[in-house]
């Protein structure tokens, strides 16, 4: 009775830890159990006997040694790994980027007489960058809204050439549509824009209506060219300029190779342009001076050469009118040019963006990789055209 009482009050007192010398106190008790001892006998727990065995730290014994012993708690078993994403099909496992170039060319298949060849598919479609074959992407044909820029001649030089000009920008203000896009700047000696991008048809007369009385006899077409095509850069996606001009260019700062240089480096834009004047050109065989500016037959000539060399590089068509009835059937038909082109994207073999010059051809051809017959309502044979852009230059896009 007495050892298990002794027993409990060392378990109390000195925690789990007190019964590791328990064997040692059963011995000494088993001798003094023998003759029982008196309340006075009994010896008394000094103070400082307590002090001496102070109890262990929470947590319990520290080793394994003793009759006693407490297990080691079970080390916790590792997290599961991470479950491996479904893998979906038809995606690949791994994940890249990419920058690869992406070339977008505008053609237009018409006949000889102006009409529009439709239907046509991405087979038929055939694109040689510096004589090699490229595999064209994307397709697509629709008539989309258009952003246009009217760039027109209007200075003191000459009435016939002043009315062409009013003419004609009253005529493309009439042929917009609702969703087009459409800036007016005229120029002289400098460019002035009259209206910038809208979609307010109401603006775009409003600003034509101001062209009535010119500022200077200066004609600086390469200048105002170059302005306009440097504002272009900026919007996005492509873009056109009607560009209504005699072609003589007097007074520009640029010479003619500096704007073809900036042709051919300006991306996704097309030029349409419009000659002035025709009937009064047409009597011109000598020297002739208007507004205190001499200009020649050969002038002329040259100018119309320039002009011709604008509309191809970029994919458009120029036009000589010889009388103010034509303007009307010239913007109709730059009008379904622009709104049935064949939109082709290509990613052209040699990616390199080493600043060249690349030579464009686009081609049409048959199911069976012939040429493309296109026949008339009549079965007959009729010849047609292909009108694209001649080049682009492989650059760096700065954003």
């Amino acid at each position: 009775m007495l050892f298990r009482r002794i027993k409990e009050f060392a378990a109390g007192r000195y925690g789990r830890a007190a019964l590791a010398g328990m064997s040692l106190l059963a011995l000494a008790l088993g001798v003094i159990s023998s003759s029982p001892l008196s309340a006075q006998d009994q010896p008394q727990t000094a103070p400082d006997q307590q002090k001496q065995a102070p109890p262990p730290e929470a947590g319990g014994p520290q080793t394994d040694v003793g009759p006693y012993a407490i297990p080691k708690k079970k080390e916790q078993p590792p997290p599961p790994p991470p479950e491996k994403p479904k893998k979906i099909e038809g995606m690949p496992d791994y994940s890249i980027q990419v920058n690869v170039p992406l070339v977008n060319v505008d053609a237009l298949v018409t006949t000889k007489d102006g009409q529009f060849v439709p239907g046509l598919k991405k087979d038929n479609f055939k694109i040689y960058e510096d004589g090699v074959a490229q595999t064209v992407s994307n397709f697509s044909q629709s008539e989309a809204p258009i952003t246009a820029v009217l760039l027109v001649e209007f200075a003191s030089t000459n009435y016939y050439f002043l009315r062409d000009a009013i003419d004609a920008s009253q005529i493309f203000a009439s042929t917009l549509k609702k969703d087009d896009w459409v800036a007016v700047v005229s120029y002289d000696m400098r460019p002035h824009i009259l209206v910038d991008f809208t979609q307010d048809k109401n603006a775009v007369r409003a600003a034509v209506g101001t062209l009535q009385l010119p500022g200077f006899a200066e004609t600086n077409l390469f200048d105002a060219l170059y302005d306009t095509l440097d504002r272009l850069d900026r919007v996005e996606g492509h873009k056109y300029v009607i560009l209504a001009s005699t072609g003589v260019d007097t007074f520009s700062k640029l010479n003619l190779d500096q704007i073809m240089k900036k042709i051919r480096t300006t991306h996704d834009v097309t030029i349409f342009p419009i000659s002035l004047g025709g009937w009064l050109r047409a009597q011109v065989d000598n020297p002739y001076r208007y507004g205190g500016v001499p200009t020649t037959h050969m002038d002329y000539l040259q100018a119309d050469n320039e002009m011709n060399t604008f509309a191809r590089l970029t994919g458009g068509r120029a036009y000589f009118p010889r009388f103010q009835g034509e303007l009307p059937s010239i913007f109709q038909s730059i009008g379904a040019d622009i709104r049935n082109q064949y939109s082709l994207a290509y990613h052209p073999s040699n990616p390199k963006l080493d600043g060249t010059y690349r030579k464009l051809k686009v081609e049409v051809v048959g199911p069976d990789g012939s040429p493309l017959k296109v026949r008339d309502q009549h079965g007959k044979d009729v010849k047609y055209q292909v009108i694209a852009r001649e080049g682009y230059t492989a650059k760096h896009v700065v954003e």
